[in-house]
């Protein structure tokens, strides 16, 4: 395949499951080097060792600056270039801020949002030299609003903004910036909350196309890894959010607010049972698991 890619160095984090681990596959079979940043070990040297060689990886956090900056120099000393830059890790907590422990909701902005600002300062340099790219992965969370996602939102807008300004001020060095818009993607993190959340299965069911549709990984994937080659300024996945971002005006309105507001009455409470039962603040298969128990904390009662 001739790839724009081909040749190049492409890192990702939150790259041991998921959509990070899905756009490796999808970079490295059109010829990049990939550097896999994530914080399962076992999982992230399996996946390099399955894309063949010239691949690495890094066990990383990406809320810990030292480590993030071990995980860059490990990159360029193995692989001598970063030519694009996927910051894609991210988390989801379960429940409203009323049942949530602050911990884990401020764990979600740190990761989602402050995560991405670290990824991007720490490779800034070495993307700046090969006149690179960066993708963002916000979400359609960040131009929509559903209750028991009110950090989520909250982080994946900021991420949108943040990707909007960082295009301007780096676009006189011939560095192009992007942010991607995945909507329900059919991942751990999404199984998780089907699993976790009986009433999160209902609240998707009765959204209006296409916010009720779930994809595929591995069709998410190749969308976001097609928008990497031509240095889209936007990704969509589905493309029809696309309509949605542009009517975020009416999206987040007051007539739409009313709208969700009348079922929320009822899925509210739901969902605030279901996660007091639950006894975590994360899907089992959340990376955030990993962390300390006062960060996961539990469900406020």
């Amino acid at each position: 395949m001739n790839s724009p890619l081909a040749g190049r160095t492409v890192l990702v984090t939150g790259a041991a499951r998921g959509i990070g681990a899905e756009i490796a596959r999808h970079a490295a079979a059109r010829g990049a080097r990939v550097a896999l940043v994530g914080l399962e070990p076992e999982r992230l040297s399996e996946l390099a060792r399955s894309l063949g060689d010239g691949h690495t990886w890094s066990e990383c956090d990406v809320t810990d600056q030292a480590g993030l900056e071990l995980a860059v120099a490990s990159t360029m000393d193995t692989l001598g270039r970063i030519d694009v830059v996927v910051a894609n890790a991210g988390i989801a907590t379960n429940g409203t801020v009323a049942v949530s422990p602050v911990e884990a909701l401020a764990r979600t902005i740190d990761v989602n949002l402050t995560g991405v600002i670290r990824t991007v300062s720490t490779t800034l340099p070495h993307v700046t030299a090969r006149r690179g790219y960066f993708l963002l992965v916000s979400s359609a969370a960040a131009f929509t609003a559903l209750p028991g996602m009110a950090t989520y939102c909250a982080a994946k807008a900021g991420v949108e903004q943040f990707a909007n300004a960082f295009r301007l001020e780096v676009a006189h060095h011939g560095v192009a910036v992007g942010s991607a818009h995945p909507g329900w993607i059919d991942t751990d993190l999404v199984r998780d909350f089907q699993e976790d959340m009986p009433s999160f299965q209902e609240t998707i069911r009765k959204l209006p196309w296409p916010l009720n549709h779930i994809t595929s990984v591995e069709a998410c994937a190749d969308a976001i890894v097609r928008g990497i080659e031509r240095r889209r300024r936007r990704i969509y996945v589905p493309r029809a959010l696309a309509g949605v971002q542009a009517a975020r005006t009416l999206v987040l309105g007051p007539v739409a607010e009313a709208i969700i507001r009348r079922p929320a009455r009822t899925a509210v409470p739901e969902l605030e049972r279901d996660v007091a039962a639950l006894g975590r603040a994360f899907g089992r298969h959340s990376s955030a698991l990993g962390r300390p128990a006062q960060v996961l904390g539990q469900p406020k009662s």
